[in-house]
């Protein structure tokens, strides 16, 4: 019986270096696998419109997309895990510089013109800055129908959207995330991340 119990230690002792390896070579795949990650998801492309002297860093799986609006810029996330896929967007507009108007009054625009949007709803606004300007941020959300056909079932999405508004010169600029709520804290902060790479004029 004694002997049966030194025999079990001395064959537990013989496997613990192999285990111990196992354990090791383990967690070194798996760092591997987590900086492989963190260098894919972290390369960006940079963007430069000459004209206005916009530019910025986004992410590099993002792809450029047409847009109805009269933007400088406007990518999207192929990835995003719903049919409304998350969004990013830079709109430019002129000032009058003889009357420019306020950070507040552009705001109060833009909430006129998103009240358009189905289900639309103003969460929240705060000062803020973008490359060292002045700038006021807002949180918004509303409904988009994403597949629209007839006969097709789909639910609607839920988006929320953050944007930026900042003046420069005689121009402002609108710096626009917009992303399906199961996608908003991951979109946010490379949107962050974005916002504080801006260069503008």
């Amino acid at each position: 019986m004694i002997r049966n119990r030194t025999d079990e230690r001395l064959f537990r002792m013989r496997l613990l270096p192999k285990d111990l390896g196992v354990a090791l070579v383990a967690l070194a795949a798996f760092g591997m696998a987590w900086l492989l990650m963190q260098q894919a998801t972290g390369r960006t492309h940079t963007f430069a419109d000459e004209e206005s002297g916009v530019r910025l860093s986004y992410p590099a799986g993002w792809s450029s997309v047409e847009s109805l609006q009269d933007v400088m810029l406007k990518v999207e996330d192929p990835y995003a895990p719903s049919a409304f896929k998350t969004s990013f967007s830079v709109e430019e507009r002129l000032l009058d510089p003889a009357a420019p108007p306020t950070l507040q009054t552009l705001l109060d625009r833009r909430v006129t013109e998103r009240g358009q949007f189905t289900a639309y709803h103003f969460i929240a606004e705060q000062e803020a800055t973008v490359d060292g300007e002045r700038a006021i941020r807002s949180d918004f959300a509303y409904v988009v129908q994403p597949i629209d056909e007839p006969r097709r079932p789909a639910l609607p999405v839920v988006v929320r959207a953050r944007e930026y508004i900042v003046v420069a010169g005689e121009r402002s600029f609108y710096l626009t995330l917009a992303a399906p709520e199961n996608d908003w804290e991951r979109a946010l902060a490379r949107f962050e991340q974005t916002v504080a790479s801006a260069q503008l004029p």
